[in-house]
């Protein structure tokens, strides 16, 4: 796995032994689809190698936070946030080690929100819409141009609507499907 665009293009990505990385050609499709990420503040949870955030770094994001449980993951996004060169500054990313939900709540404790989140919780786990229910619960997306991105199994739909959140778009890539979700 590389970085396939902005400041960083072509830096190496290692990801930890059991995880399903989102593919290139799945984050490429991403941010073509979320355009330019600069000045954005930008959420993943469920981070596993941390590709997708390290990719919004490199196209310009403001502000990253990676959240993984796993302590695995956390070593792989520790080294390759360590493999950017130049180095990004301390306040450009942040890295937690918590369960997503967990997570939701304590940024929305702290007053945080986010311009792009987003999730891709393992397959199988029913994780995908409880973590769109925790996010419409707490309402750490800005409301006017936030968009929340849950990347998903193609047998494992997502409602049109949670609370405030419709679903405008989704995506597929063979198996996987991303649903983009915003405020109306």
């Amino acid at each position: 796995m590389h970085i396939i665009s902005g400041k960083y293009k072509g830096a190496a990505l290692k990801a930890p032994a059991g995880i399903r990385p989102t593919e290139d050609r799945v984050r490429k499709a991403l941010f073509d689809i979320l355009g330019d990420m600069t000045g954005c503040s930008f959420l993943e949870l469920f981070a596993g190698s941390g590709a997708v955030g390290l990719e919004a770094l490199s196209l310009g994001a403001q502000g990253v936070v990676l959240v993984e449980k796993d302590r695995t993951g956390l070593h792989a996004i520790r080294g390759n946030i360590s493999g950017l060169k130049p180095q990004p500054s301390g306040t450009a990313i942040e890295v937690y080690q918590d369960d997503a939900m967990e997570a939701v709540s304590r940024l929305s404790g702290q007053g945080r929100r986010f311009d792009v989140i987003f999730a891709d919780p393992p397959y199988y786990k029913g994780l995908s819409e409880k973590i769109l229910q925790s996010i419409e619960e707490y309402d750490i997306l800005n409301d006017i141009s936030g968009f929340l991105i849950i990347q998903h199994f193609k047998k494992d739909p997502l409602p049109s609507k949670q609370g405030n959140l419709v679903l405008f778009k989704q995506s597929r890539y063979g198996d996987t499907v991303l649903s983009f979700y915003q405020h109306p």
